[in-house]
């Protein structure tokens, strides 16, 4: 039996969709509307799922006031009410996609050590989320690509 517990955080932030390595032009066909200078906003909401054994004395697989403190220092705090291209470190090379945000905080909340990361999902709209999921066999190394080579705009 598996039991998880799921909590669900919110923040707001804006960004750009836009990357160096395209063409203006190229920017409007991949981003379309993302791409604009000024950026755009979302009101994100994060779930996070946490999964381990319920400890006997407590009855919980995490303390609840833990999570939410560590939640709020590795991603509330820096992702709300920031322009996540130019006030988050990790995104001033890093075109600051829904993906690329979700794996962001998913590494993030795995140096959380009360309960294992299970998954982290974060909805951007009501018609988009994404989320990724823990290797159930334990970390391993992505591949760059997968070997397959992909058209590039100009």
């Amino acid at each position: 039996m598996k039991l998880t517990l799921t909590r669900r955080y919110s923040f707001s932030a804006s960004h750009r969709l836009h990357s160096a390595a395209f063409s203006e032009s190229g920017n409007q066909r991949i981003y379309g509307k993302c791409a604009n200078p000024y950026g755009h906003g979302h009101n994100y909401v994060l779930e996070v799922t946490m999964g381990g054994p319920v400890n006997e004395s407590t009855g919980m697989i995490v303390n609840l006031a833990d999570l939410d403190e560590f939640v709020q220092r590795e991603v509330i705090e820096p992702f709300d009410h920031v322009y996540i291209n130019e006030q988050v470190a990790e995104f001033r090379d890093v075109v600051p996609t829904t993906e690329n945000l979700c794996r962001d905080i998913f590494g993030r909340l795995q140096r959380f050590s009360l309960a294992r990361l299970e998954r982290v999902r974060i909805e951007e709209t009501s018609k988009n989320s994404l989320e990724m999921t823990a290797d159930p066999e334990g970390p391993r190394k992505e591949m760059a690509n997968n070997g397959t080579k992909r058209a590039v705009p100009d």
